[in-house]
């Protein structure tokens, strides 16, 4: 008898739970699960919602995150504009987000993009210096005149010099970290998991997007 009452409750109690838990993944809070950006940083593109991703390819976490937010990206409208920005806090930061960068500027980022990563959290390379990371860039097919063109160009420079800028003004404590359309922050720490951050980023794109005035008639 007390069997068939559990049972019985379990299943009365089941859509409760359920709906607890939709709740708890959808009744986003600022300040509690999400941060406001104040100044708000200005976007490239003010016709697109922009999502920033601050990122190091030292950064173990980044690297798992990393497969996430590439199938996360696939399903962006093409009212969104998705960017990478690799933190700087120091001169290794520095020589990755220069690397980040020069394969940005060559035209060889989608194929390695994810070498990268797996290059510091796998094969166990630091990357610390040119060198190694021109090593890594021919050994994948990249021209050695091509890498050091652009790894030396001021293009490069002045795109980390933007980077740690970027993540200064958005205060960036830690990586993985996001920010929708220069307004939002978003943590791992705050967000509770690497797949809350993107249900985040999705809740607050829909927020931008209804913020947005509606087209002037005809």
């Amino acid at each position: 008898m007390f069997t068939r009452f559990l049972a019985l409750a379990l299943v009365l109690l089941a859509p409760l739970a359920a709906s607890a838990q939709d709740a708890a993944t959808t009744d986003w809070q600022e300040g509690t699960h999400y941060d406001l950006i104040v100044p708000a940083l200005r976007t490239a593109d003010p016709d697109k919602i922009e999502v920033v991703e601050f990122f190091w390819y030292g950064c173990g976490h980044c690297y798992t995150f990393d497969p996430l937010i590439s199938r996360w990206k696939d399903t962006l409208a093409e009212d969104v504009d998705f960017k990478g920005s690799p933190a700087v806090w120091n001169k290794p930061m520095e020589l990755h987000a220069a690397m980040y960068y020069t394969a940005d500027v060559l035209g060889v980022l989608d194929s390695l993009h994810t070498v990268m990563f797996q290059a510091m959290n796998v094969d166990g390379k630091r990357l610390g210096s040119e060198a190694e990371i021109r090593k890594l860039f021919t050994s994948n097919g990249v021209s050695g005149d091509d890498f050091d063109k652009a790894f030396s160009s001021f293009g490069v420079s002045s795109q980390v010099r933007q980077a740690n800028s970027r993540a200064r003004a958005a205060k960036i404590t830690g990586t993985p970290e996001m920010m929708v359309n220069g307004k939002y922050r978003i943590s791992i720490r705050k967000a509770g998991s690497q797949a809350n951050m993107l249900k985040l980023a999705d809740f607050l794109i829909e927020k931008e997007r209804a913020a947005q005035p509606a087209p002037a008639a005809a």
